[in-house]
């Protein structure tokens, strides 16, 4: 990859964003209050206390991966990351598929996105008899409401976005920093109420957990909430400095999600408890919602109490919907990125004169998205089946980061041994990286074959009609049959224009098609 040799630009805005915007971005497209609101409860019915200790342990491969992400990102700043780099490492079909996996994960999690984001709109106005009900017309309605939005927002520029990131995100961090310090503080002056535990360094001992199953299951949800980091690396064609800046970006957002992340699980399990009454952590009805159930018992009553419980149940909706927004960024850059290379048709490489954008690109993903929504949302169980796609994610999580661990190690294969440097973060890092993501992904493919049940990570499951009448869980299902209809629709491509797949547009020796370093010092200013 040889990033100073004469370049095609792909048409995006170059300069657009610096350091700032780019971590803003990483961190924001996790949406860290959605994500744990409706995740937590989860992880804390697989592993019970030691909660804190798989949201510690999880960061470990996206700490790796975010170095292989730096390192290739060194070498070929290309929008479509892992496409692009897979495919120089290890061929166009293992490039292909990478970029499948990142397209296929982040269509997957947009009907959960849209579903949360038109609950919060009801539960934030005192309409919970509609915003407890995520399969709701007008649930439906506003979600994909949401989904309009953002993506018109995605379509005007990514200024504007990284811009309501920036807004959305600091208010996020501010009330959920005061949520965490006085759901401490009343832990430790006794006020809290009697579900509440004292902070033990117990909680960080691994040992503890029950089987290895159920610690494989934590960190496979733990993927989930950390999953979006590399949305930094996938603007990189449009910030001030893209062999660099994005990089750097990812390793920061990596590391200031472990932080909050940690922070609030410890706070949120002690003040609620694990019990599976009242505002207990494992309670059933608080799983899918922990901030919903915490809030008012936290804050309290009074004018400041309903302010800050309406606050925190705003920025959770502010969460999901700046996911939402982040989540379509990516998406349409890999789908630019791939029909540069000619990987998918040639409409989805247009770019807006005006706004420098990918236009088809970002429309049809927010088509498809709203069409997905809408599908899911009249299936019988509803919102458990939303709730296995969102299981199913970590499965294309895990492929993709992980490949992306393994082409850094290949691509920089014979450059190991010139420093303990290059060793370490070019080679053993990102390797392990892959490696740990691999085998959980492995581990889940075996517990989400199984049919609903306690040692299963189904809620939802089908069963043959014919013999052998096997009970599959929706978790497999979803996860395998995504995978498999990207292999399809990879061999169906090729059939149509097989250039990509031989070779002939992108390999080990192409050009990287972005702008020029020297251009970028005259472009727009970063934010």
């Amino acid at each position: 990859m040889n990033s100073t040799d004469t370049r095609a630009q792909k048409g995006l805005k170059t300069g657009a964003l610096g350091l700032a915007s780019s971590v803003v971005i990483g961190v924001a497209s996790t949406a860290p209050a959605y994500s744990l609101a409706a995740t937590l409860g989860f992880i804390v019915f697989f592993v019970g206390i030691q909660s804190p200790i798989v949201v510690v342990l999880a960061f470990v491969p996206m700490l790796f991966t975010a170095i292989g992400y730096q390192e290739l990102n060194k070498a070929d700043p290309d929008c479509g990351t892992t496409f692009t780099w897979a495919t120089r490492a290890f061929g166009p079909k293992t490039g292909w598929l990478g970029g499948w996996g990142i397209i296929a994960a982040d269509i997957l999690v947009m009907a959960s996105l849209a579903q949360v984001a038109g609950q919060y709109v009801f539960l934030l106005f005192n309409a919970d008899g509609i915003g407890s009900d995520p399969t709701s017309g007008w649930v439906l309605l506003v979600g994909i409401g949401w989904i309009v939005v953002m993506t018109a927002i995605c379509y005007v520029g990514v200024e504007l976005s990284a811009w309501l990131q920036k807004i959305f995100l600091v208010l996020e961090i501010i009330v959920l920093i005061i949520f965490a310090v006085t759901a401490l503080y009343k832990v430790s002056n006794g006020t809290a109420g009697p579900q509440a535990i004292d902070v033990s360094w117990s909680w960080f001992n691994p040992l503890n957990i029950d089987s290895f199953s159920a610690f494989v299951r934590g960190i496979i949800l733990m993927l989930f909430i950390y999953w979006g980091w590399d949305s930094a690396v996938a603007v990189n064609e449009e910030t001030a400095d893209p062999a660099k800046t994005p990089g750097r970006a990812a390793v920061i957002s990596t590391v200031l999600l472990l932080v909050t992340y940690a922070l609030l699980t410890v706070s949120s399990q002690a003040f609620a408890g694990i019990g599976d009454k009242g505002i207990g952590l494992n309670n059933s009805d608080n799983s899918s919602d922990i901030f919903g159930a915490l809030g008012h018992a936290v804050f309290g009553a009074g004018n400041y109490g309903s302010i800050m419980t309406h606050l925190l149940l705003f920025l959770v909706l502010t969460s999901a919907a700046a996911s939402t927004q982040t989540t379509i960024l990516p998406t349409a850059r890999t789908s630019l990125s791939m029909a540069v290379y000619r990987a998918m048709p040639k409409a989805f490489a247009k770019v807006h004169r005006k706004y420098l954008t990918p236009t088809v690109s970002t429309l049809a993903f927010g088509g498809v998205s709203i069409a997905l929504y809408a599908m899911l949302n009249y299936t019988s169980n509803a919102a458990s089946v939303i709730s296995d796609c969102v299981t199913s994610l970590g499965m294309m999580i895990a492929f993709y980061y992980g490949l992306t661990g393994f082409a850094c190690a290949w691509y920089y294969r014979h450059n190991l041994t010139t420093s303990p440097r290059n060793f370490v973060f070019q080679g053993l890092l990102p390797f392990l990286g892959g490696l740990i993501l691999f085998g959980a992904l492995c581990w889940t493919l075996h517990d989400a074959w199984l049919a609903p049940s306690d040692v299963s990570s189904s809620f939802t499951g089908w069963q043959m009609g014919f013999s052998p009448h096997w009970h599959i869980g929706s978790v497999f299902l979803i996860g395998v049959g995504t995978f498999l209809i990207g292999i399809i629709l990879m061999f169906v491509w090729q059939a149509v224009s097989p250039a990509f797949f031989r070779g002939e547009t992108l390999n080990a020796d192409t050009p990287t098609m972005v702008p020029d370093v020297a251009e970028l010092s005259s472009a727009t200013k970063s934010l």
